[in-house]
């Protein structure tokens, strides 16, 4: 799978976006990625940053290998210029999408960038694999990430789902009370 982002505008200064399904060779530069957006001081260049709330790693090698052997799950990359730009992870159920992994690179979060590749992950949900639904999970401390998913039609579904303390592979918390929250859009609905 192989697009480009037609509508005309630039991912970064200089090209347009480029979508296609990550592969096993991409499993270092997703690492690199997906660990600066969420994790350290360089995430802190972004407004996506989780390292107010966790130290350590967002992912490691052997995760995203992993992730990326799954026949259920496909993990989107966005390059603009041959440059990885932004990636999220995909993953089919029966009726529904999972999303998750979402990163941008801190230096060019705020642009649209997000809402483009979040887009094009629905299309690829609802139109290539006929779910209706996409879920997500995201730590219940992220007011700001939360409202930016409502503004595009997201909801909050009631459940919630405990952080997995003392596995540190997904990180170091610096406080006792995360968890997370679900959100969930209706893939049929246009947002408001």
């Amino acid at each position: 799978m192989t697009t480009t982002d037609t509508d005309g505008t630039a991912a970064q200064e200089g090209g347009e976006l480029h979508y296609r399904a990550a592969v096993p060779g991409d499993a270092s530069a997703l690492v690199e990625l997906v660990n600066a957006c969420y994790r350290g001081d360089g995430s802190r260049r972004g407004w996506t940053t989780e390292a107010h709330l966790l130290d350590g790693q967002r992912v490691d090698e052997d995760g995203m290998a992993a992730l990326l052997s799954r026949d259920d799950t496909l993990v989107l990359v966005a390059e603009s210029g041959g440059e990885l730009v932004a990636c999220c992870e995909l993953r089919r159920g029966a009726a529904d999408a999972y999303f998750g992994m979402f990163s941008v690179r801190p230096t060019i979060q705020g642009g649209g960038l997000g809402r483009r590749v979040l887009a094009k992950a629905e299309r690829v949900a609802e139109r290539e694999w006929g779910c209706s639904l996409m879920r997500m999970q995201v730590l219940r401390q992220r007011a700001e990430l939360i409202s930016w998913y409502e503004r595009r039609g997201y909801a909050r579904t009631g459940r919630t789902f405990p952080f997995p303390y003392g596995d540190a592979r997904f990180g170091l918390p610096k406080r006792p009370d995360l968890a997370f929250v679900e959100l969930a859009r209706d893939l049929g609905v246009e947002p408001t």
